[in-house]
């Protein structure tokens, strides 16, 4: 009976975390449809702006901007995007281990010389072990992105580089492919990489005013602070996938454990049974 008792409650125990995970897939399945239609409407907005900027650097060869300049790299920015919560699989322990991959890259530098944008407290936590500083607090934006916080972010970044304050800027974030598939990515955010411009369409004449150098001038911090913005939707977007993956995966645990525990239980009860009735003939022959 002991032994039944015991069964009955693990049985009730893994009912109640089954509970939990299939609610926590539910929740992030439906922040998982919300980023996604942002994202969706993010990016041809990003790819109209860098395809205006192709357009207008068509003949522009001598286009010079602060954020275009490659020096050496003294001193260097790192952006991280994590969560701020875990249970998502690997999600968090992906971006750390490339984090730390980066970090001995430019450990040559010094740590004063290494400055890290945490989004997220996983990524937090994770520099802190590091005995490294975060050169600021983005917890609370973490879980909910907006572009006026990602834009002030990318401005403070854009100030030091033109200043000669920092040489590079890093980010590090989760681009997201499918429900099943989010990719860690790491790319230089500043100095800007600008598009080729390609050849005049002979068939497409624009009108620019005033000129194409104006224009450029004013076009590019916004695509810099846009893309910063999009980053952080996209690795929002992964995380949710892959807590929604990570929870389906524990649901179909429960499940296989709950077959296994009822089996084991059916069992045990039968041999019960089996043991009383022997006892109850044994004491009828007697």
């Amino acid at each position: 009976m002991a032994l039944l008792k015991e069964i009955k409650g693990r049985l009730q125990s893994v009912h109640s975390t089954r509970k939990i995970t299939s609610a926590m897939m539910m929740v992030s399945s439906a922040k998982l449809l919300k980023t996604q239609q942002l994202i969706a409407t993010l990016y041809p907005y990003e790819q109209k702006l860098n395809h205006m900027m192709q357009h207008l650097l068509q003949g522009e060869k001598e286009f010079r901007s602060p954020y275009i300049q490659q020096r050496d790299v003294k001193r260097v920015a790192i952006v991280v995007f994590s969560s701020n919560t875990g249970l998502a699989g690997r999600f968090n322990h992906n971006i750390i281990n490339q984090l730390y991959s980066v970090i001995e890259n430019y450990l040559h530098l010094g740590k004063e010389n290494i400055l890290i944008y945490p989004i997220g407290s996983k990524v937090t936590k994770a520099i802190q072990k590091l005995e490294m500083a975060p050169a600021g607090d983005y917890e609370a934006i973490a879980a909910k992105p907006s572009y006026q916080a990602t834009r002030m972010i990318a401005q403070e970044l854009m100030q030091l580089f033109i200043t000669d304050k920092i040489d590079r800027v890093e980010l590090i974030y989760h681009h997201y492919v499918s429900k099943g598939t989010q990719e860690v990515r790491q790319e230089i955010f500043l100095p800007v990489d600008l598009p080729s411009g390609g050849n005049e369409d002979p068939e497409q004449e624009y009108i620019v005013e005033p000129d194409r150098i104006s224009l450029l001038e004013q076009l590019l911090p916004k695509v810099i602070q846009l893309k910063l913005y999009t980053m952080h939707i996209d690795s929002l977007t992964s995380e949710h996938a892959a807590r929604m993956t990570a929870m389906q995966i524990a649901n179909d645990n429960a499940d296989n454990l709950i077959d296994e525990l009822k089996l084991e239980y059916n069992k045990v009860r039968q041999q019960s049974i089996t043991n009383e009735l022997l006892d109850i003939a044994g004491g009828t022959v007697r």
